[in-house]
C-alpha cells in the first residue's frame, strides 16, 4: 500500500472544507484562524482529526486514511497556515 503524502490526503479529503471554510473549518493559510489550534500542540490537533471535533467527523470522513496519513495531513495543513 501506498502511504499518501499530507498535501496527497488534503487535496483527496481535507480541502472539501477546509479551503471554503465550510462547517466553520479553517481555511488552509488563515493564520489568524490557525494560530489558536496551533497554539493547543500537534498532538491535539492530531486527536481531534483522528476522533472528529465539533462539525469534522473522525478522520475529516476519510475512512481510507491511515491514522499516519491524517497526522501527515495535520503537518501540511499547519506547516502552510503559520
Amino acid at each position: 500500500t501506498t502511504v499518501r503524502s499530507g498535501e496527497a490526503v488534503y487535496n483527496a479529503a481535507c480541502m472539501a472544507c477546509h479551503a471554503s471554510g465550510a462547517a466553520g473549518a479553517p481555511k488552509l493559510g488563515d493564520k489568524a484562524a490557525w494560530s489558536p489550534r496551533i497554539g493547543q500542540g500537534a498532538a491535539a490537533l492530531v486527536q481531534h482529526a483522528l476522533q472528529g471535533f465539533k462539525g469534522m467527523p473522525a478522520k475529516g470522513g476519510c475512512t481510507t486514511c491511515s491514522d499516519f496519513e491524517i497526522k501527515a495531513a495535520v503537518e501540511y495543513l499547519t506547516a502552510k497556515s503559520r
